[in-house]
């Protein structure tokens, strides 16, 4: 009971802290809506990496080719797809040129994958190496961007003067439990990396990246070393952005709920499968990692939903932290999001099941050697050569 009580008060602290923080942090995170490039535009290099994406990359290229920006280019890499993909992206091509498309576009098929690198972080970086543009954005397979999205991002860049400018989508999820699980990784990640921070210019320890839209100078690329100093992260977005920052450049992350939409994982098995393979990763392959992660998720996120129940006054610093982390749940949610944050609901059961995926991918990574990522085994020992940056938890 005492053990209880004492935790009672650290987890009434804990909330009390990130309840402080993030309200405040919140409030230093810009949302863009609209805006447009005054002068002369800079050309920006979109590049797409895809594997087996049939399914969905079509429609991201066809919202990519239609952009209201006046200067780009778009690159789209195939990587080694086993499904239509390759075809569907010839097909837009050959498309887009006889429709008289003035949009550079340039398709790469990659048939082999070199030693020493994850799929993504090569078809990247195959990429980068046809691009010509000023500023490069790295974009994922399955994004639909808004007419507006590029525009309104270079005009924000230019005018915070920012080398790396990454962008929130809206997050689709067709399932209570898929959203209710999303919003809760997306959440919990957020109290412990404070996607604020990387807008702080005073400090150059934490950064950020998000897969579906980072934007970035070419300077600031080739000086960060490229996908080459990333090239075995499987988490390679979210490094990207930590290098940025610690490189000392100038960051901004920005929501685009209005600009950007991902289905992340069209059902909950696939969003724990996906998240299988780099949760271990995010942790820096560290055990001791992993036990604090599954610690604090027990103890700050579960254990007040259950004890406030039984424990007398030390029940009510409990239940009080059930108030601030669903106070704060709703917050995120819904600036991160156009969802209202219903699934706040559901807080103790999708806790327990982020620990089961932290655990689980630990066990995967460790008693295969190494990880599985869309077909490719890579080794651990490979793997733990690039670590960098901090973890996801």
């Amino acid at each position: 009971m005492v053990f209880l009580q004492v935790i009672a008060v650290l987890v009434f602290a804990y909330w009390v802290v990130m309840t402080v923080l993030n309200v405040r942090g919140l409030r230093m995170i810009p949302e863009l809506t609209g805006g447009t490039v005054a002068g002369e535009q800079p050309l920006v290099s979109v590049i797409v990496a895809g594997k087996d994406e049939e399914a969905a990359i079509e429609r991201t290229i066809e919202s990519l080719l239609a952009l209201e920006y006046q200067n780009y280019e778009l690159i789209v890499v195939d990587d080694r797809s086993e499904d239509r993909t390759g075809e569907i992206v010839d097909k837009v091509q050959q498309r887009a040129a006889e429709a008289g498309s003035k949009i550079r576009f340039e398709v790469i098929h990659i048939e082999h994958l070199p030693q020493g690198w994850l799929g993504k972080n090569h078809a990247l970086y195959r990429g980068y190496q046809l691009a010509r543009g000023e500023y490069i954005l790295f974009t994922d397979a399955d994004v639909r961007f808004e007419r507006n999205a590029l525009g309104t991002a270079m005009a924000f860049a230019l005018k915070e003067r920012a080398d790396h400018v990454t962008m929130t989508p809206t997050m689709e999820a067709g399932s209570f439990w898929l959203r209710a699980f999303v919003h809760y990784f997306l959440f919990s990640l957020c109290l412990v990396m404070r996607p604020w921070l990387p807008n702080v210019d005073t400090q150059d320890k934490v950064g950020f990246g998000i897969g579906a839209f980072n934007l970035i100078s070419r300077k600031a690329y080739e000086g960060i070393g490229t996908h080459r100093a990333l090239r075995m992260r499987p988490d390679d977005d979210l490094q990207l952005g930590t290098m940025v920052k610690q490189a000392g450049l100038r960051q901004r992350l920005v929501t685009g709920t209005k600009l950007l939409t991902v289905e992340w994982y069209p059902t909950l098995g696939e969003a724990i499968r996906g998240l299988e393979k780099n949760t271990f990763a995010g942790l820096n392959y560290s055990i001791l990692m992993v036990i604090v992660g599954v610690l604090g998720q027990l103890l700050a996120f579960f254990l007040p939903f259950v004890a406030w129940l039984v424990l007398g006054w030390a029940g009510l610093l409990y239940a009080a932290s059930v108030v601030m982390m669903a106070y704060l749940y709703l917050r995120y949610t819904r600036t991160l999001s156009p969802y209202r944050g219903e699934e706040a609901v559901a807080l103790p059961l999708t806790a327990l099941l982020f620990v089961y995926i932290i655990v689980r991918s630990t066990y995967l990574t460790l008693s295969q050697g190494g990880i599985y990522w869309r077909g490719t085994f890579y080794p651990l020992k490979e793997l733990k050569k690039m670590k960098q940056g901090r973890g996801i938890l």
